[in-house]
């Protein structure tokens, strides 16, 4: 316990941990919170326009991971051939720390212009999401990546769980940070003091943040998608690691969604204000921290592979029960649920894939893990979002439904993780 600790007071673990406490500070806030609030507001007029509201959101979130498809794959085959990844960092979080801050100052314009019966600085601020969106995710993509080179094997599934259980504390700062700031002021004056908490506590690794020495390939150029085909064909012959990127596709289809529609979902459909639903989400987020530091020495004790078949368990859980037209105090226990879950999917999953994949090919297996999950970030809010958008007429039916459909994924993924377990008893 002692050699933990110290690790991971280390400054190159620190410095690097940090940066999911500032990362998740900008997806609690404006992803989860305040961007959602933010949409509902402008169009959740009546139980029809809350779920056309509901539409706009998944629909967004859709745009912006269907570009980190494309190019995560590619992000990965770079970091192979140059080990080059903080710079990255610093480009993307910059960039991030721009539209998020746009956000905020457009918001604060007086536009009185309209696009199709839509306000422009609405329609602006949409654009200047999904880029934030889009950059944020393709900056975790070379920090994920960066992990492997702090400490041996053994050890990344403690410091992935500290990294997590930090940055759900970021989220608490975050929140209560912005809410106590802007008062019960209108929700776009979140969007600035957000963007400058976010490049505050990045930092500590623009400055002591570290590439590592690992060998690198000296080819002068990535050979475009070629190489993105001759990875799958590697996967293909790493069964375990190619069953695991299935699974979690399906997984994080479930619980990313999940987590983006969340602040809709309860105040439009379960019936929270916002100021109730901050209160929960602060709840949720007690429990990722909880949920981040137990699964990790979980996994480090049983297994990655067999602790992820919990986390499973109890996402289909929270799913279930969010579904059903309960009592609104039962939204409580989902949130414990969720957040347990929401803590502890990413300690592992890319523990496993360290664990799972070869040492000269990390690179790009971290870059189809993201692609893996960028793609069901892409399906899952676009389902979601096609079904609010179908059964509109029906007000909050369409999104119990859409929630439903979350929890077949999530079943889908379970039941496939046990071949996951299969594969790594015969290694």
């Amino acid at each position: 316990m002692k050699r933990d600790i110290r690790l991971l007071l280390s400054v190159p673990v620190l410095s690097w941990a940090l940066y999911d406490f500032s990362n998740t500070i900008f997806s609690a806030n404006i992803i989860t919170l305040f961007f959602p609030q933010f949409v509902t507001e402008q169009l959740g007029t009546n139980p029809v326009q809350e779920q056309i509201a509901s539409t706009w959101i998944a629909y967004s979130a859709s745009i912006a991971a269907f570009f980190l498809i494309l190019l995560s794959p590619l992000y990965g085959v770079y970091i192979d051939r140059t080990n080059k990844k903080k710079k990255w960092v610093i480009i993307f979080t910059l960039i991030v720390f721009a539209c998020t801050y746009l956000m905020g100052y457009i918001n604060s314009m007086d536009l009185k212009q309209s696009v199709f019966g839509l306000p422009v600085a609405f329609l602006i601020t949409i654009l200047l999401f999904t880029i934030a969106k889009f950059t944020y995710n393709s900056s975790l993509v070379f920090y994920d990546a960066m992990m492997s080179s702090l400490a041996p094997k053994e050890d990344h599934s403690v410091i992935s769980g500290f990294g997590v259980a930090l940055g759900y504390l970021g989220t608490l700062v975050g929140v209560l940070s912005v809410t106590s700031l802007v008062g019960k002021g209108p929700t776009t004056e979140t969007f600035i003091p957000t963007a400058i908490l976010f490049l505050v506590f990045s930092l500590p690794i623009f400055i002591f943040g570290k590439d590592g020495n690992r060998e690198v390939k000296r080819e002068k150029s990535i050979g475009g998608y070629r190489e993105v085909w001759e990875t799958f064909k590697l996967a293909r012959k790493e069964p375990a690691i190619y069953v695991f990127l299935i699974v979690y596709f399906f997984l994080n289809d479930a619980l990313a969604t999940a987590i983006s529609m969340m602040q809709p979902y309860a105040t439009t459909v379960v019936g929270f204000s916002n100021s109730q639903f901050i209160s929960i989400f602060m709840i949720a987020t007690v429990f990722s921290v909880i949920g981040a530091f137990i699964f990790g020495y979980i996994a480090k004790h049983i297994g990655s592979a067999r602790a992820l078949q919990w986390v499973a368990l109890v996402l289909m859980i929270a799913l279930v029960l969010a579904s059903l037209p309960l009592a609104k105090e039962w939204f409580y226990l989902c949130a414990i649920l969720f957040g347990i879950a929401m803590g502890s999917i990413w300690v592992i999953s890319r523990t496993l894939i360290i664990e799972l994949s070869p040492a000269e090919h990390e690179g790009q297996f971290f870059g189809l893990f993201s692609m893996s999950g960028k793609l069901s970030a892409v399906m899952g809010p676009f389902i979601y979002g096609t079904i609010t958008w179908l059964l509109s007429d029906y007000g909050a039916t369409a999104s119990r439904v859409a929630i439903l459909s979350l929890f077949i994924m999530a079943l889908g993924a379970f039941i496939l993780h046990f071949k996951v377990i299969r594969l790594l008893a015969k290694e």
